[in-house]
C-alpha cells in the first residue's frame, strides 16, 4: 500500500512493520522507545503478540522469551503504537509556523474534556462521546495528520486511516477483540457522521480548531482567519453553534482593540 513519504502528512505502513505482504526477513517494527527518553537509540520488536525480540537502549544482546500473559503484551505493544500520537504535530500549524505546536493528543483530550463538560443533552450518550473524542484520530498512530495541504483526496484519507486502524486493531490480539471491536465502531460512527454523539464529537473537533488558533494568535501576534473560515457554517450542534460563537465574539473583540491602536 503506497503511501506519501512526508513527514507529516502519510508515514508510510513499513515505518512500523504493519505490511501487507511477508518481507523476505521477520519484519521488524522501528520505534524510538518511550521508556528511555535520555536516549534516541532505536527499540526493535516483533509484532507477534506473544514473541518478544526487544533490544535495549543499553544492551547489544536481544532479550527473547514468550510473554505469560499475552493480553498485557498486546495493550502493552497497542499503546507502544499509541505513542506517536502524543508527539507528531499537527500539520495545520507547522504549515502557519507555529513552534513547537500541539500534538495530535493534544487536540483528541481536550476534545474528550469538552465531552466532559458539556452536561447532559436529550438523545446522546456523553460517555460515548468522550470514547469516540479519543480514537477518532487514532489511526493518525500510523497515516499521520493528513490535511487538505497534503493534497490527499478525502476518499484516499478515509481509506488509509481505515487500513491502518485494521492493523493497529490486530495487534491488541484476541484476547482484547471487544475492544478492538469497540475502537473500530467509535472510528466509524465518526467517520460516518452516524449518529448524534458522532454530530456532537465533529463540533466539538472543529470548536478545538478554533479555539487552538485564537489561542495562537494571541500567543504568536499571528491572522489565523484560514481556520475560521473552513468552519464557518459548518456546526450541527446547538451546543457547537454556541461555543464557535463566543469564540469567534471574544477574537473579534480582541481584533477591534487592536485596530483601535494603543490608547
Amino acid at each position: 500500500m503506497a503511501f506519501s513519504a512526508s513527514p507529516h502528512c502519510a508515514p508510510p505502513l513499513h515505518r512500523f512493520g504493519l505490511r501487507r505482504f511477508p518481507p523476505p526477513q521477520p519484519p521488524l517494527a522501528f520505534m524510538r522507545c518511550p521508556f528511555f527518553s535520555s536516549s534516541s537509540r532505536p527499540v526493535y520488536f516483533s509484532p507477534a503478540p506473544t514473541l518478544r525480540i526487544i533490544v535495549s537502549a543499553n544492551s547489544k544482546k536481544p532479550y527473547s522469551g514468550r510473554s505469560a500473559d499475552s493480553t498485557s503484551a498486546s495493550a502493552i505493544d497497542f499503546l507502544t503504537l499509541c505513542h506517536s500520537l502524543k508527539t507528531t504535530k499537527r500539520k495545520g500549524w507547522i504549515n502557519h509556523g507555529i513552534k513547537d505546536p500541539e500534538s495530535i493528543a493534544d487536540h483528541m483530550y481536550r476534545m474528550a474534556l469538552m465531552a466532559l463538560i458539556a452536561g447532559d443533552l436529550p438523545g446522546v450518550n456523553r460517555e460515548r462521546c468522550i470514547k469516540i473524542a479519543i480514537v477518532h484520530d487514532i489511526a493518525e498512530a500510523i497515516v499521520g495528520d493528513i490535511t487538505p495541504s497534503c493534497g490527499v483526496p478525502k476518499e484516499e484519507k478515509s481509506r488509509r486511516e481505515q487500513a491502518a486502524l485494521t492493523e493497529m486493531c490486530k495487534i491488541l490480539g484476541g484476547g482484547m477483540r471487544a475492544a478492538a471491536e469497540e475502537i473500530q465502531e467509535l472510528w466509524l460512527e465518526y467517520e460516518n457522521n452516524a449518529s448524534l454523539e458522532a454530530n456532537l464529537v465533529k463540533d466539538f473537533d472543529k470548536v478545538e480548531l478554533i479555539l487552538q488558533a485564537l489561542e495562537y494568535e494571541l500567543e504568536h501576534g499571528k491572522v489565523l482567519n484560514e481556520f475560521f473560515l473552513s468552519t464557518e457554517g459548518k456546526f450541527q450542534t446547538e451546543i457547537g453553534k454556541s461555543w464557535a460563537r463566543e469564540i469567534n465574539s471574544r477574537r473579534n473583540s480582541i481584533l477591534a482593540e487592536k485596530r483601535k491602536g494603543p490608547k
